[in-house]
């Protein structure tokens, strides 16, 4: 009866895709306005943010049904499910595809911890390794989840992925998931040979609250090095700053399917210190930290927060691509299926990282 009860809960969370994005949940609906003066409303217009037509269509399909709030009861039953089960009632990304894949498992700080390889070869010579880490607002999300999205990044780089099981909240709250984090680093670096690979650098990427532990990786990595050097990070709509608002938290806090009470309610169960710099990478000194491609969504509640640290890295003398997805809303690049214009955006992003990639390996070594 239990599981039956999960399920329905699960069913009814992920209906719409909610497991697939690090921050979601139920975006409030105000009652309509009344009608403004012409003048009034062509300003209103004016001011309004491009909302690409298949993200509005997706949007106001999302909207229509009410979600339930992720209570601490709910994400527990949830989190005892097979991560299969819940991959199984998100469908709102790509299919993985074909491609070669190895699971792993590792000793992590509180325990094994699951890791899976995504690559398009079935053998290949030494070279980087991706180690990638899923989104879910730091209480959902899995391999499985994000496998269309990490298949994608193997593909698009020609380079495999792995892909990390990390703690969720709020069984786990942080720093579980950056201690994780930060130990499957460490483990991928030293243990090519359980993937049948020779890794020869690391590429740190994650989206969303996977982002933000990309940034804190890399960080502990540049401070206490790892086997292998962190050679790139690729930040994908990255949680940056859980001290301060920032404007765009403001301009999208409701109606673009991450809102400003679901990540209240995220932050709740995650219970970060936000002073802390393995929760607020960007309040930390980013002198020495690896090429990086940080990619935002325009209508993101974290856009501004990921400008923000892009800026910094300038500053602060790191090579840095910034790409922003204009139209689209946080989650986007495990929305492909749903938002199909979000794939190019995607591609586009990952060509950038090649193509920084391609230069770092012709330079002089």
């Amino acid at each position: 009866m239990r599981q039956i009860a999960s399920t329905a809960l699960a069913r009814s969370l992920f209906a719409m895709g909610a497991a697939t994005l690090a921050l979601t949940a139920a975006v409030g609906r105000a009652e309509a306005p009344a009608p403004e003066p012409a003048s009034a409303t062509a300003r209103a217009t004016q001011a309004e943010p491009y909302v690409r037509p298949d993200v509005k269509a997706f949007l106001k399909a999302y909207n229509a049904k009410p979600q339930p709030a992720l209570t601490r009861e709910m994400l527990m039953q949830i989190h005892k499910m097979p991560p299969s089960a819940i991959a199984g009632m998100t469908q709102q990304d790509l299919p993985v595809g074909d491609i070669t894949t190895k699971d792993v498992t590792m000793p992590g700080p509180a325990g094994p911890m699951a890791l899976r390889m995504f690559d398009p070869r079935g053998e290949r010579e030494p070279g980087p390794v991706v180690v990638f880490y899923h989104g879910g607002g730091y209480v959902l999300g899995s391999i499985d989840t994000h496998a269309g999205l990490a298949a994608e990044i193997a593909r698009q780089l020609d380079l495999p992925v792995v892909s990390v099981e990390y703690r969720l909240a709020p069984e786990n709250p942080w720093p579980a998931a950056p201690d994780d984090g930060e130990a499957a680093a460490r483990w991928i670096a030293a243990n090519g040979a359980a993937f049948g690979r020779q890794f020869n650098g690391l590429i740190l990427s994650g989206d969303s609250a996977g982002g933000n532990l990309t940034l804190v990786t890399a960080a502990a990595l540049r401070d206490k090095p790892a086997a292998l050097p962190v050679v790139m990070q690729i930040p994908i709509y990255p949680a940056t700053d859980f001290a301060k608002t920032y404007p765009s938290a403001t301009t999208f806090a409701s109606g673009y399917l991450l809102d400003d009470a679901s990540m209240t309610n995220f932050r709740k169960h995650y219970a970060a210190d936000p002073e802390s710099l393995r929760a607020s990478p960007l309040r930390g000194n980013l002198a020495g930290l690896p090429p990086t491609v940080l990619v935002t969504a325009g209508l993101d509640p974290l856009r501004d927060q990921g400008r923000a640290y892009a800026a910094k890295l300038v500053d602060a003398g790191v090579s840095t691509a910034y790409y922003e997805g204009h139209g689209l809303i946080h989650g986007f690049a495990s929305f492909r299926k749903v938002i199909p214009s979000a794939q190019a955006d995607t591609l586009a992003f990952l060509r950038v990282a090649k193509a920084m990639l391609d230069e770092q390996a012709a330079l002089p070594k």
